[in-house]
């Protein structure tokens, strides 16, 4: 017979093997990473522990890691901004700080003037007059929002602690919180709140004198007989104390002029950073022996006093809240750094299964081939 009788038949046989070949392929490809052993030639089929257990598809693994990659490089981008308008915030914080210490110092002076001039007479102003604390009034500081660290959890930890010294010595405690967080969680408590404040991201005069007014009502009539102030003092950018200390009454022997600090944000190597100033304290403003009062001297501590007390509040209202925003860009870079590192680690995992599941593919393709 010639040899052309035999072609039609080595055509269908060559047919027949890719055919054949085809099967093989799709069935490797369809074939679970879970499963123990190539149903092609009896070798094992490598593959990880822990999706040979789940029976997870790599296929599915691979996707769900790189969904996993995308969540987590969309928070990276959502604390990066939180960050920045943080930042923003601190700025128009430390703005707003400036424009009022004019005022805040010729006050202080003026304070600091009379008290020396009167420091011989026996004065009768309440704000200076101290008495047996039977009830004190706690004003605790804290924010509105979290995502900002430690800086609420810390400010709650020292007023349960300043309250625990108080109920201690046998002296009532009545809270006036100024924040949401506070308000928040001393409801739940044993301890009265007296009044609730909110505090916001911009303390104004009106809010301080709010709070003042309060303050003295209370004081004035009797039902406190100290008012302690519970704050968080700024010192860095990752540290931020809480502080206490009394604001009512007032020291009887004169005010005690304390330096400022002035904290100013700039930019270095692409970093934020903070610049640190220490101003000293205000001179007492000197007047004339001679000097002639339309008003009693007295009359006018009585004014001036709740001046200085509202001035004092607003002041630690302003520092409470740059130290927020501080604890809050330190958050937020911290987050942001965790979410840096936490996508490297998944692209790396992800594109391990990958390279996984290409060479299970080939190997399976090769084992197929052989065993026809």
């Amino acid at each position: 017979e010639s040899p052309s009788t035999h072609l039609p038949v080595t055509f269908r046989i060559m047919q027949f093997s890719l055919l054949l070949l085809g099967f093989v392929c799709t069935a490797a490809f369809q074939a679970p990473i879970g499963s123990t052993r190539s149903q092609f030639s009896g070798a094992l089929v490598s593959s990880s522990p822990a999706n040979a257990a789940s029976g997870i598809v790599m296929g599915a693994t691979i996707r769900e890691l790189r969904d996993r990659v995308g969540s987590v490089k969309n928070t990276r981008k959502i604390t990066s901004a939180m960050k920045l308008v943080a930042a923003a915030k601190v700025r128009r914080a430390q703005e707003a700080c400036l424009r009022s210490r004019p005022f805040s110092e010729t006050l202080e002076r003026i304070l600091g003037g009379l008290l020396q001039r009167l420091s011989t007479e026996a004065l009768d102003i309440p704000l200076l007059n101290s008495r047996t604390a039977t009830t004190v009034g706690l004003l605790v500081i804290t924010g509105d929002r979290g995502l900002c660290g430690s800086y609420n959890s810390a400010a709650i930890k020292k007023a349960e602690e300043r309250i625990a010294e108080l109920k201690a010595q046998g002296v009532a405690v009545e809270l006036i919180c100024v924040g949401n967080k506070g308000i928040q969680y001393f409801k739940k408590r044993e301890t009265p709140v007296r009044k609730t404040i909110p505090c916001g991201q911009a303390p104004t005069a009106a809010q301080a004198t709010e709070i003042a007014d309060e303050l003295l009502a209370s004081y004035y009539a009797g039902e406190l007989d100290r008012v302690e102030l519970l704050y968080t003092s700024f010192v860095s950018m990752v540290t931020s104390i809480p502080s206490v200390r009394t604001i009512i009454p007032l020291l009887p022997t004169g005010l005690e002029m304390e330096g400022d600090e002035i904290f100013k944000m700039s930019t270095k190597a692409g970093e934020l950073s903070i610049e640190k100033e220490k101003l000293a304290p205000a001179e007492p403003a000197e007047f004339a022996p001679d000097m002639i009062f339309e008003q009693e001297p007295s009359q006018l501590l009585n004014a001036i006093l709740p001046l200085y007390l509202n001035g004092q509040l607003l002041r630690t209202l302003q520092e409470s809240v740059a130290s927020e925003l501080a604890s809050r860009m330190s958050a937020m870079q911290a987050a942001t750094d965790n979410a840096k590192d936490l996508q490297g680690r998944l692209t790396q995992e992800m594109n391990r299964a990958r390279q996984a599941k290409i060479t299970q593919e080939l190997m399976e393709i090769i084992a197929g081939a052989d065993a026809i």
